[in-house]
């Protein structure tokens, strides 16, 4: 019962921070609000309790290691030892092989690849599709919208509105904030299988929890979004369709374009890690110059976990493993989730119980950072480059309500997964 309480608490202060931001509360549409939480729960309770659905996401858990593999043996072959291949000496400490850039970022391009073909064979459109329809008939959504919100659950956070793009002017001030929203709240596909690979030791089934926090945070960044930037849901209900720009020619070219799209998302995402945690690194430089704060050294990541402490225990850390929990929110917020997850691989199984590594999955299992943002609103921008004054207003926001949603995600499966 006091988890019960706890949780429905979470719920409502996670609404009242959003509704204290709201940009107009008399237009709030709450169908859409009750509608997202009520989808949530539903999804979740589906895909990790219902058998067939819990049966999809297992085998889910095979292809990826499957997948896995199959980069490696890619990998090894170009990079050799770098890439997974045999090492010509002795590893002396454990781990020490492990090279991000060259082991576990080529999955990358692998997951672009199918994607591309699956999108060729019309896979994704119909998963899409079905996902939208939901979303339209249970929370009174645009078609634009709905759509957009569901392949987020596939795609990244640029890739989505490009799917979409031909929609975007129209789209209510609100719609774009949603659209903006569930890519903050969500992960791309091309990274999911690197952040299982990263919980897996200590949580069975890590692709499963990977994907079903991708869905379960899909309406409730819709919801989040909707207090906060309301928008009217019976303006425009016309259907959608996902657009793309010189689609391939056959099987073996959607291959051929899915590798070169992946990679840019590749290069961003080495660069990003890079130049974020070279920037992080100056900035508590010069923090550490500032007088220590309860016997530790300032830094952006300190601040952020002192403002967590109260949230990771609303969504269901117990109070003595916030510090710890509260420190991986802040670095997936001044960082990226990439970092944070790592983070949370390395922890002792003394720092958290199975039940906060299962959360925390959830709860970092977004996009929202400074560093997502610079690229959300900077690809939105060259989308829409009548609305840029509007989109970047909107950017900072983003990171709010993404982390609002990531939040909810974490405080149900808490409740409905790992209760």
């Amino acid at each position: 019962m006091a988890d019960i309480a706890r949780s429905c608490l979470a719920f409502l202060c996670f609404l009242l921070i959003a509704f204290a931001i709201s940009e107009d509360r008399r237009r709030i549409p709450w169908r859409v609000v009750f509608g997202g939480l009520a989808l949530q729960f539903a999804a979740a309770l589906t895909l990790a309790h219902f058998p067939p659905a819990k049966q999809v996401v297992l085998l889910a858990n095979d292809a990826a290691e499957a997948l896995q593999k199959a980069t490696e043996a890619g990998s090894g072959f170009v990079f050799g030892y770098l890439g997974g291949g045999p090492a010509p000496f002795e590893e002396k400490t454990p781990g020490a092989g492990f090279i991000l850039a060259f082991k576990a970022l080529p999955m990358v391009l692998t997951i672009s690849a199918l994607a591309s073909l699956f999108f060729y064979w019309g896979v994704m459109q119909r998963v899409a599709g079905g996902f939208a329809f939901l979303l339209r008939r249970s929370m009174g959504l645009s078609g634009a919208l709905a759509l957009g919100a569901s392949v987020h659950i596939f795609v990244g956070m640029i890739e989505a509105p490009l799917l979409i793009r031909p929609y975007l002017a129209r789209m209510q001030r609100g719609e774009l904030f949603a659209l903006m929203t569930c890519g903050m709240a969500g992960v791309a596909g091309t990274v999911m299988v690197i952040y299982a690979g990263f919980v897996a030791p200590f949580l069975p089934d890590a692709l499963g929890h990977i994907l079903i926090a991708s869905v379960i945070a899909t309406p409730a960044a819709i919801a989040v979004a909707a207090v906060m930037s309301p928008w009217d849901i019976y303006k425009d209900n016309a259907e959608a369709r996902l657009a793309v720009e010189n689609p391939p020619a056959g099987a073996f070219d959607a291959i051929v374009k899915g590798v070169s799209d992946g990679v840019g998302p590749l290069v961003g995402v080495v660069s990003m890690l890079l130049t974020t945690i070279a920037l992080v690194t100056l900035a508590n430089m010069a923090l550490a110059h500032l007088p220590q704060l309860g016997g530790e050294t300032p830094s952006l990541q300190l601040a952020f976990a002192y403002a967590f402490r109260p949230i990771v225990w609303l969504i269901g850390v117990p109070w003595g493993e916030t510090p710890a929990a509260a420190a991986l929110m802040a670095t997936k917020t001044v960082v990226n989730e990439f970092v944070a997850y790592r983070d949370m691989s390395a922890l002792g199984v003394e720092a958290l119980s199975p039940r906060s590594r299962l959360i925390l999955t959830y709860a970092l299992c977004g996009f929202a950072n400074f560093g997502s943002m610079g690229i959300l609103v900077g690809g939105l921008n060259v989308m829409l480059p009548g609305r840029r004054a509007e989109i970047t207003r909107l950017g900072l926001r983003s990171i709010l309500s993404g982390t609002l949603a990531t939040c909810m995600s974490a405080t149900t499966a808490g409740l409905l997964i790992g209760g």
